[in-house]
């Protein structure tokens, strides 16, 4: 049953504290996937809904089991606060906040800047200290459950991602280009690279063309103004009709010359007809919906498709976010309505941009040069520099953006933490489909974004995606009233700040696909500090940070079988020792703190991963001059270890980990040094589903 705008209203007003999913999306979690192959194979329609400008602390920071605000590893500001507490010029700082608004998922709020320059100066080449100073304390303002909880329910049912980033460090258009074309014409090609929304037009290649060219059905459901003003309503006309600009395809000369007939037309420049409705209607949005379930329940949806939404229903933050939900729900309802089509569908829901809302993990980037870092992998085209309007500094990976992934194949409340951006959607459609057509392999995707974020595919669960949900998730969701308030709210943060809190609890976890590794060893003979780092699994990104210099970050693209080490200086930089935090993918962590002075200790600590075993063993060796107690102390567990080794000698530890989902927090110290500080984290992979990491939120 087809649920309208005034009924879900009624069902979902702000009294109403708790509702289950409408009927359809029941059945979604209930209709079994096609299986004939159980393997990408059964999937024969892939729909990608992509709303606006929201990041994903902004949307899901409190979720259960995500890396959100409960982040027991977060990187650090170089004052030694965690990035979460963003300065604001004037000596003091603004930690993420849930702004007092009630019913804030449907309050009309603030937008931010979210332009190349000020993102990459709030970025601050890794540093990441400039959000409320480039975008104000707005920027910092988060929603929780009770303000969108059919958000939170889609996650809580299906599969959400916790690395999925946009494309760009920038607006909405070049990071839809990744979506549609790969690249923004990184190499100047068809009047490219284009770092705004400038929509001048454009002639680099599409990847819709790709599947003209490989006989792939594909489609753009949107609305258009056809009998109206169909240049004015193809994009910026009023909110419930067009498609907000969105359908970034329109900006290539190539649709812009397309004539009715040929297949860039039919399928990028149709749309639902609005002819005779007024621009206030809200009814509008549902001819597009009915389109889309018209096409669904005769069979007729297409092998890949596009929804783009309207102004009102997109999520960009000067309308709420539950006039999202709703039209969401209207999708999802949709599909469900034929369950043969729903059992081959995979859904994805993600946002262009973060606007200029805050996200707490500091992207992966290339290297500029040297001095920032090192990759095993090109970074031809990724990086921007001698443009005349724009600062120098990479493309990106930009900032964490949420992905819900929303298909038979992906029940159950999962968190998949592998790292994706836009051009993974790409992706996706090439792991379907290219296997039978290379030419469907987009040549605009770099090298390095190519290795870097991964297909999507490890969201879900192909061999056995048939088992059932036990219970549905608790929730209650919005609707869009039918009349707009006049103007938006002003924001501000509490007089009394704090951290927000985030749901405890764990999730299931999709494999990833990491086998990370990172060593340090300090020189007391010339003063300095080496790392190693190693990899033997899919191409990642480490970051290292310094403690006690305003020396870095540095950034280290690790290709997969690759090694790379890196060296530095102590007492050539008048440091007083080292002080050197390493991230990676999925909560990997390696800190490094102490002195290469004299009497001070010196150990060399390697970790070695048994993923058959699920286990760990933690090898040191004394190099310090006399014999030294060292102090083990598991994270997880509280244990503590002491033992006393002589000077030049070796002990080694295995520690199960079974009890901790394959999780490791281990704290190496010297009862006679207390500036020594080693710690190693994170999580061993086996190939097979597992759980988030419990420090998350306890």
């Amino acid at each position: 049953m087809t649920t309208n705008r005034r009924t879900f209203l009624q069902m979902l007003s702000a009294g109403a504290v708790t509702a289950s999913f409408p009927a359809s999306i029941a059945r979604a979690l209930e209709i079994e996937a096609n299986d004939r192959t159980r393997s990408i194979e059964d999937v024969e329609h892939i729909v990608i809904l992509m709303q606006e400008n929201r990041s994903f602390d902004h949307y899901f920071g409190s979720l259960r089991g995500v890396r959100g605000f409960g982040d027991p590893r977060v990187a650090k500001l170089p004052n030694g606060d965690p990035v979460w507490y963003q300065p604001d010029g004037k000596g003091r700082y603004v930690l993420p906040f849930r702004p007092d608004v009630a019913n804030l998922g449907l309050a009309f709020i603030e937008d931010t800047d979210h332009g190349w320059n000020k993102t990459h100066v709030a970025w601050n080449n890794g540093v990441y200290d400039g959000w409320v100073e480039q975008k104000s304390s707005i920027s910092m303002t988060h929603l929780t459950r009770q303000d969108i909880p059919f958000h939170y329910a889609l996650a809580d049912a299906f599969t959400v991602c916790d690395d999925y980033h946009c494309s760009l460090l920038g607006p909405t258009d070049p990071n839809r280009y990744h979506m549609w074309t790969g690249w923004v014409g990184n190499d100047g090609s068809g009047g490219g690279p284009v770092l705004d929304n400038a929509e001048a037009g454009y002639g680099w290649s599409t990847y819709p063309e790709r599947l003209v060219k490989a006989g792939i059905s594909w489609k753009i459901y949107q609305d258009q103004g056809l009998g109206l003003n169909a240049a004015q309503y193809w994009g910026w006309g009023p909110p419930y009709i067009g498609n907000y600009g969105d359908n970034s395809l329109l900006y290539f000369h190539q649709y812009q010359n397309a004539t009715p007939g040929t297949p860039l037309f039919e399928g990028a420049l149709t749309g639902t007809d609005i002819n005779a409705l007024t621009g206030t209607n809200p009814q509008v949005a549902a001819h597009l919906v009915d389109q889309f379930r018209a096409d669904v329940l005769a069979n007729k949806l297409p092998q890949v498709s596009w929804i783009v939404a309207p102004e009102v229903y997109c999520e960009h933050p000067n309308w709420p976010a539950n006039y999202g939900a709703w039209y969401i729900a209207q999708f999802l309802d949709a599909l469900t309505a034929n369950p043969k089509v729903w059992a081959k569908t995979a859904f994805f829901l993600t946002y262009d941009e973060n606007d200029g809302l805050f996200d707490h993990k500091v992207p992966p980037t290339p290297p500029a040069n040297r001095a920032q870092g090192i990759s095993t992998v090109p970074t031809t085209n990724e990086l921007m520099a001698g443009l005349s309007s724009f600062m120098d500094g990479p493309i990106g990976l930009g900032v964490r953006v949420p992905m819900v992934v929303i298909s038979p194949w992906s029940k159950g409340g999962y968190v998949s933490s592998e790292v994706f951006d836009h051009t993974s959607l790409i992706r996706f459609i090439e792991a379907r489909y290219a296997g039978s057509n290379p030419g469907l392999v987009e040549s605009n995707i770099t090298p390095w974004r190519r290795a870097v974020a991964g297909d999507l595919t490890s969201a879900f669960n192909f061999r056995n995606p048939n088992a059932k949900v036990v219970a549905l998730p608790s929730t209650a969701a919005y609707v869009p009233p039918d009349q707009s308030p006049a103007g938006t709210y002003v924001l501000a943060p509490p007089a009394n700040q704090a951290l927000p809190a985030q749901e405890t609890g764990v999730r299931p976890a999709r494999p990833v696909p990491y086998r990370l590794s990172a060593h340090g060893t300090a020189n007391f003979h010339d003063g300095t500090f080496a790392l190693h780092f190693g990899n033997e699994g899919k191409t990642a990104v480490y970051q290292v940070r310094s403690g006690n210099s305003s020396q870095g970050p540095w950034t280290y693209t690790v290709g997969s079988g690759a090694e790379v080490a890196d060296t530095y200086a102590i007492t050539a930089n008048n440091l007083s020792g080292y002080d050197l935090s390493v991230y990676g993918p999925n909560g990997f962590f390696r800190g490094f703190k102490g002195s290469v002075g004299k009497g001070s200790a010196n150990l060399d600590v390697r970790v070695t991963e048994n993923a058959e075993e699920n286990s760990i063993t933690l090898a040191g060796t004394n190099r310090s001059a006399g014999p030294v107690t060292i102090q083990l102390k598991n994270g997880y567990t509280g244990e503590v270890l002491s033992s006393a080794v002589g000077a030049g000698a070796s002990g080694a530890h295995t520690f199960s980990l079974n009890g901790t989902h394959g999780w490791y927090d281990f704290t190496i110290e010297v009862a006679e040094d207390a500036g020594l500080r080693y710690q190693v984290a994170g999580h061993v992979e086996t190939g097979e589903e597992s759980f988030t990491d419990p420090a998350i939120a306890v």
